[in-house]
């Protein structure tokens, strides 16, 4: 009798050791389910939470990109700088920040000629004199005119023009300035710059008569309104 009351208590314990070993595996397995679920959620939301700051990042980047073009202006400048070429400034720059962007102004330089202080605009080309020329212009525009401001001259000559005796200057007048005298039309203006681009400025009013196209007969209509 004492023998089967013992079998029936060892079968009960173990009873309950596999019912409370059963229920063990089912709460475990249930917190790695939702372990699990609450992980991969969270990755999910750390995802798109990581794509939204990129695209917010590329936007703005693209934005500082438009930025900075809008406020970059490009201009060219030659003559009297250590470092001739085409420089990148910011909108608003002066004619002094191009000279310093250009490795600075030779020794040869005049810089009484120019307004430092010019504010330069985008497609500009500015032109440092040498000591020993005199000049009247300085700055051509992105189109190809000749800047004829009173801002962009610090001289008494603001033009190509002599203020007093109102002459068109042959060294230094854009292709309009020479177009204005008495038969001399667009295509004979352009032969005299490309003339004195290749042979350097005209030493005397009648060295013009070297140009092509230029006779006595013209000349005489145009020597009384031309100086060099």
């Amino acid at each position: 009798m004492l023998k089967d009351k013992k079998k029936i208590i060892i079968v009960v314990v173990i009873l309950i050791l596999f019912i409370a070993y059963l229920i063990y595996e089912n709460i475990k397995e249930s917190s790695s389910e939702i372990d699990f679920n609450t992980l991969l959620d969270g990755a999910e939301n750390e995802e798109e939470q990581n794509k939204s700051e990129n695209i917010v990042e590329s936007e703005q980047s693209k934005t500082n990109e438009t930025a900075n073009i809008e406020e970059t202006i490009v201009v060219h400048i030659t003559g009297e700088v250590k470092k001739e070429g085409v420089i990148y400034l910011k909108k608003g720059a002066r004619i002094v920040d191009a000279i310093k962007e250009a490795g600075g102004e030779t020794k040869e330089a005049d810089l009484s000629q120019v307004n430092l202080a010019y504010e330069l605009q985008d497609g500009q080309k500015i032109y440092i004199p040498n000591k020993n020329e005199k000049i009247s212009q300085y700055i051509i525009g992105k189109n190809g005119e000749t800047m004829n401001d009173n801002s962009a001259n610090t001289g008494n000559e603001s033009t190509s023009y002599n203020k007093e005796e109102a002459k068109v200057n042959i060294n230094t007048a854009s292709q309009a300035e020479l177009d204005s005298l008495p038969g001399i039309g667009p295509a004979l203006a352009q032969r005299i710059i490309d003339f004195r681009v290749e042979n350097g400025n005209f030493n005397s009013i009648e060295d013009i008569q070297n140009v092509k196209g230029i006779g006595d007969s013209k000349y005489e209509d145009i020597k009384d309104k031309i100086v060099v």
